[in-house]
Parts: C-alpha cells; structure tokens; sequence
C-alpha cells in the first residue's frame, strides 16, 4: 500500500464483500469434545458449574 488511506480503502473493500457473502456459522462438535480434545482428555479434573 502507498499509503494509510489506501490501506483503509482496501480493509473497508474486504469488508463490505465479506459482510456480502457471510452465512451464519454452524457449530459442528459440542462444547465437550472441543473441551475433552484442547485439554488431552484430561476433563475429568474441571468442575462444572
């Protein structure tokens, strides 16, 4: 970019065409297996509130 203003037009294009295509998203794994898998398995310690 030549310059802060070319910079700022080229974040706002990207924008505006993602916000144009944008879908919702879908959660595919419930909260527990990314939990069991971020932590190795060890869920066992966590206390659940």
């Amino acid at each position: 970019f030549t310059s802060v203003k070319d910079l700022i037009a080229a974040i706002e294009t990207f924008i505006d065409g993602w916000n144009e295509r944008c879908k919702p998203f879908v959660w595919t794994k419930t909260a527990d297996d990314i939990l069991t898998k971020a932590t190795g398995g060890q869920r066992s310690s966590f206390t659940r509130h």
